[in-house]
């Protein structure tokens, strides 16, 4: 795949570098290096850039992206994607229930990489498969990639910034207050290669608001009451991360008294769905070459609606406002 991008200096980049004004585009340090000594990649005004070349007003840039396969990728598979917006930089997809992001040792086939190849690669696009916010197999939503080195390199950095916003659904057993805030750290599970859990004394800190959107009685109340048993409920609810550990929103409710349904290492009761009710519903971020502020939203997911059918996602953004 190739990528052309095309600038013309302003006023604002006068007398910048030609490495400056890469660095302040976005452009990582690695690509900067390798648009500097690679033939044919880089021109001003139709010669051979440098990157010590001083910008002029009105000064035309030139930038050549070449994507080629690397020596070792999953076989292209013709699995439908669920597409919700792709352009030149990036793809977002919608992903399902039950498919890895990643092959693995034990999953080496049906996974989104292996979509993603097939896909691309029917359209003569093929090249490194980046998935920028990467779910669990069994947690469906909305996921980013990045077509190129450069979208790839400043969706990372923002990432690592905490500027992509992502907001999750979830169904937790119980009946939880309306809303919260958890800040106990996570770290790995003793004697588990996959298990986290809050540990104060080794653990990563990490950041989980939510809120209560819904709840479901999902047994008759007590007789003796007329108050429904908080075991005897379900809760859906809204949650925000402010930091992005492993399995946080999944130990951060453990934690509370309130699991995840479906929750194959947290709460392994598959009576009312076969996986974690937790849904990537939606991802705010900045277009990593536009600039543009782009929001994507992905409705809930057949086997969470059927537990709460009059459910729709709601304004979010208001949801977390305060």
């Amino acid at each position: 795949m190739k990528r052309i991008l095309d600038y013309t200096i302003t006023n604002e980049y006068k007398n910048y570098t030609i490495r400056e004004f890469l660095t302040e585009k976005g452009y990582p340090k690695g690509l900067r290096a390798h648009l500097f000594r690679t033939k044919d990649v880089l021109f001003r005004n139709g010669d051979t850039g440098h990157s010590s070349d001083r910008l002029k007003v009105s000064d035309k840039l030139k930038i050549i992206l070449e994507e080629s396969m690397p020596k070792s990728y999953p076989a292209p598979e013709n699995i439908p994607l669920s597409i919700l917006y792709e352009d030149e930089d990036i793809l977002v997809i919608n992903k399902p229930a039950h498919m890895p992001v990643h092959p693995s040792m034990t999953h080496y086939e049906h996974t989104l990489s292996n979509a993603v190849f097939y896909y691309l690669g029917s359209k003569n696009e093929a090249g490194p498969f980046r998935c920028i916010n990467r779910l669990d197999k069994d947690t469906t939503g909305i996921t980013i990639l990045a077509k190129n080195s450069l979208s790839g390199g400043i969706l990372g950095r923002q990432m690592n910034e905490r500027k992509i916003h992502r907001t999750y659904l979830a169904i937790v057993r119980g009946i939880t207050p309306e809303s919260g805030t958890i800040t106990a750290p996570i770290g790995r599970k003793e004697g588990s290669v996959l298990e986290r859990q809050v540990d104060f004394g080794q653990g990563e800190y990490a950041c989980t608001h939510y809120r209560r959107l819904a709840v479901k009685e999902i047994f008759p109340k007590n007789t003796f009451s007329r108050e429904p048993l908080s075991p005897d409920a379900l809760s859906l609810i809204a949650l925000r991360l402010d930091t992005g550990r492993t399995h946080q929103i999944r130990v951060h409710m453990s934690y509370l008294g309130y699991p995840l349904i479906g929750d194959f290492l947290y709460n392994p009761d598959f009576s009312l769905t076969k996986r974690q009710a937790l849904h990537a519903c939606q991802l705010k971020f900045e277009h990593p070459i536009t600039k543009e502020q782009l929001c994507f939203t992905a409705p809930l997911p057949a086997d969470m609606q059927m537990l709460f059918p009059e459910f729709h996602v709601p304004d979010l953004d208001n949801l977390f406002s305060d």
